[in-house]
């Protein structure tokens, strides 16, 4: 019986195998959707449907907040198996448009451009269609696809669907927040099918599931039988759907496979038109991890830690004397409410020990002691230690910590006993100011408060001529206050309906006067901020502009109007602007993990794996600005401090709304200097035609950078061979050396061949002549393996 099951399970996976998904739309039935056709939100049936009504395109809403997506049209739940604007939710009664020319556009009420959902990069587009299977294309007059979703997952992959080397899907942030979340769920160049989270410790494995198949390089293939497998490049395959359930998915079942909040890929099954005895809903299929969810690595971010709950699914608790960073999402982890202790700092009666029952962190110790320690030894060896923040306790062993910890798990009946240091003063314990605090209290001494007004009038309200005074200040600054919030007719219309218009006033109190400096570029000084309670107390980056050009104001104002329409994972997202008096100031996202810069240059090397997912974040948003916009976007100052990490490492280039702005009919423009040596191509120093390959140069540079760890002119190295990146990396790939640039880099090593391919990709993207330099689109398809990469020859750029 073993023997035909193995017979069997080879039979449908051979099917498979012969059946690799490429151009999967062309057999598709499909009803056309023509150029200038729209969709509203406030429509009645606000999406177009596939032919058989299986699947809908268009508006979906979840948690009240409205997306673009694809799902499923017949099952009550109506699931989501797609997403255009997962992280930039649409403005109500929004528009999604098949314009003229053949693009996909997601508008405001205004009818302003609020994203690019799909663009052909050879145009020729005559039609659009949500087909049977879920997939909605971008056609030419003879059926060809120009563009798929299928090309571009989210979470969810469905039959007839593949996923490549290095094109990673990621999970929702939550159970109810469809926003990227930490786990990401992609095939890597040596064949090993992985889920990993994108906010581990850099000395940590992040890994949350393998399928364990290493070897030649491949596919995952979700056929339209029901298998996923993964289909190998040497022609051999591995079954991921048991054999049991092969014969029966077939027909009669919707199906799909989604990598879950909880760092779980699953596939899963719901009955058509009633099929089956159980319930009507998803039934799980298989799963990566069989195991409870609190036992995948990295569940509950740093510091916190997993318990499940009376229904089985996971829930992330804050130990004592830490808060939650998000508290609408348990899951991105907890930080300390109090000072992180130095060395040497205060010990002994200064601090004290909080127990915890049954929690340990059983990974990530920097000292263990098990000489028949007892609890109190434990302690003592814990307070007196300023390294440590928390010890684990058990069986006469005591294990030392310190933050960030991880992988944090309630294991009843386990006798383990977590011992946490804080201080023993109150005041120590004062909520540190988190992310999402509010800018009101913060800054002493703020100017021009009303608050303060009404306390002094409260003081003083014995006295008549003190309430009169009190009454005609606040009238003055209310009457203040709503002048200053006037703009000239026309101006929001002109700079985006999709951003806050801010007055100085308002800034000037977030960032406590102008107080903490993030950094300086050189158009100005970006400056940390809260926003006032009725602005949701996020934390922003403010950017004053001090250095504007003769034509610095129309700078101003296109920085604003294009960056307020561009959106995408990997560019830094404006929130708003003043344009008051001389004041020009603008309003970013604030990133936690600040600049790649200071990342990839700090004393830790971060881990290869964050380096990889950093690599073709930054390439992926690029190529979104060269080819993606409504009109191109040349950076021309692409360097490690303009890429900013947020809070899962995700990188997002910034910046990028101060270069020089093409319109759809030009190819190239002169412009000054503007690049930072290190990174600026020849076409610079020649004052030759500057193009979108100056980007490319200064790419190339920086995945030298990354790949190295070092930064590209060092020029206090001992050895003199190696103190300009470029050329010392090209002569260790002719001597067939690489290695030498890896310093002892383990995984890095381990991964030799994805090592060379990206040193190969460099090499080209640095090279002088910029007509041999790929574009970033060809540069993205090199590093993920889908267009081949040839020797480059010997680079000669000005490389410093």
């Amino acid at each position: 019986m073993e023997s035909f099951t193995s017979i069997l399970c080879v039979f449908f996976l051979m099917i498979g195998i012969s059946s690799v998904p490429h151009a999967q739309a062309q057999s598709q039935p499909y009803k056309n959707i023509s150029l200038g056709s729209s969709l509203s939100s406030l429509d009645k049936e606000p999406f177009w449907t596939s032919p058989s009504g299986e699947f809908s395109f268009g508006f979906s809403t979840s948690d009240g907040k409205i997306y673009v997506g694809i799902w499923f049209e017949k099952i009550p739940e109506k699931t989501l198996v797609w997403t255009a604007n997962r992280d930039s939710p649409a403005p109500s009664g929004s528009t999604v448009e098949l314009t003229t020319d053949g693009r996909l556009l997601l508008k405001d009420e205004k009818k302003v451009e609020f994203m690019t959902i799909a663009n052909s990069s050879n145009g020729n587009v005559a039609s659009a269609a949500i087909l049977d299977n879920g997939n909605f294309v971008l056609q030419s007059s003879s059926g060809e696809v120009k563009w798929q979703s299928f090309d571009h997952p989210t979470d969810t992959i469905l039959p007839g669907q593949s996923l490549g080397p290095q094109s990673p899907i990621y999970a929702r942030a939550s159970d109810t927040d469809i926003s990227t979340g930490k786990y990401f769920l992609q095939m890597n160049d040596d064949g090993n099918l992985v889920v990993s989270w994108s906010n581990s410790p850099t000395d940590v494995d992040n890994t949350a599931y393998s399928s364990k198949t290493p070897g030649t390089s491949g596919r995952l293939v979700f056929n339209t039988s029901g298998i996923i497998y993964i289909s190998k490049s040497d022609g051999t395959g591995v079954n991921l759907t048991p054999t049991d359930r092969i014969p029966t998915l077939a027909n009669g079942f919707y199906q799909r496979a989604t990598v879950g909040y909880d760092g779980v890929f699953r596939q899963y099954s719901f009955p058509k038109n009633g099929n089956g005895s159980g319930a009507q809903t998803w039934e799980t299929v298989w799963t990566s991890i069989n195991a409870s969810s609190c036992e995948v690595s990295g569940i509950c971010g740093l510091n916190g830690y997993c318990q499940l709950k009376t229904d089985g699914q996971p829930d992330c608790i804050c130990p004592k004397g830490f808060g939650y960073i998000n508290p609408s999402n348990r899951f991105m982890g907890c930080q300390q409410n109090f000072p992180v202790q130095q060395c040497p700092g205060l010990i002994g009666d200064a601090y004290i020990i909080e127990t915890l029952e049954n929690v340990d962190w059983p990974m990530g110790d920097f000292s263990q002691m098990n000489s028949i320690m007892n609890e109190s030894s434990c302690r003592e060896a814990c307070l007196s230690d300023c390294l440590c923040t928390v010890a684990i306790y058990r069986v006469n062993t005591c294990w030392k910590k310190k933050i960030p910890m991880y992988n944090g798990r309630f294991i009843p009946s386990s006798n383990s006993r977590a011992l946490i240091k804080m201080p023993k003063d109150n005041n120590s314990m004062t909520p540190l100011p988190k992310n999402n605090d509010i800018g009101e209290g913060r800054c002493k001494g703020a100017r021009n408060s009303p608050h303060l007004i009404i306390l002094l009038c409260l003081t003083l309200g014995l006295s008549g001529f003190a309430n009169l005074l009190c009454l005609f200040l606040l009238a003055f600054l209310r009457r203040r206050r709503i002048k200053s919030q006037r703009t000239e007719p026309g101006q929001s219309t002109a700079l985006g309906m999709n951003l806050r218009s801010f007055t100085y006033k308002e800034l000037e109190d977030a960032t406590c006067g102008f107080k903490e400096q993030l950094g300086r570029g050189s158009f100005g000084t970006v400056y940390k901020g809260v926003l006032s309670r009725q602005d949701g107390r996020k934390s922003v980056a403010v950017k004053q502009l001090d250095k504007l050009m003769e034509d610095g104001e129309k700078e101003f104002r296109t920085e604003v109007s294009v960056i307020g329409r561009t959106h995408h994972k990997n560019l830094v997202q404006l929130l708003g602007y003043c344009d008051e008096d001389s004041q020009r100031i603008l309003v970013y996202e604030y990133l936690e993990h600040g600049s790649l810069s200071s990342f990839l240059f700090g004393s830790t090397r971060p881990s290869w794996e964050q380096r990889v997912q950093i690599i073709f974040g930054v390439a992926r948003g690029l190529t979104y600005l060269h080819e993606e916009c409504i009109s191109q976007i040349i950076h021309c100052d692409i360097k490690p401090e303009n890429i900013l990490l947020d809070h899962n490492f995700v990188p997002k280039i910034s910046d990028f709304g101060l270069a020089k702005l093409l319109m759809s009919d030009q190819s190239h423009t002169h412009t000054n200097i503007r690049g930072t040596k290190g990174y600026m191509a020849s076409e610079w120093f020649r004052k030759a035609a500057i193009t979108a390959k100056v980007d490319v140069y200064s790419f190339g540079v920086i995945l030298l950078e990354i790949i190295c760890c070092r930064k590209n002119v060092e020029l206090k190295k001992k050895d003199e061979e190696s103190a300009i990146l470029v050329y010392w990396v090209n002569d260790c790939f002719i001597e067939n050396r690489l290695d030498r640039l890896m310093e002892n880099d383990e995984a890095a090593i381990n991964d030799m061949i994805r090592v060379e391919k990206m040193v190969m990709v460099a090499l080209w993207c640095t090279q002088e002549d910029p007509s041999l330099r790929p574009t970033m689109k060809k540069a993205v398809q090199m590093l993920e393996g889908a267009v081949d990469v040839e020797v480059p020859p010997y680079p000669s750029s000005f490389a410093a």
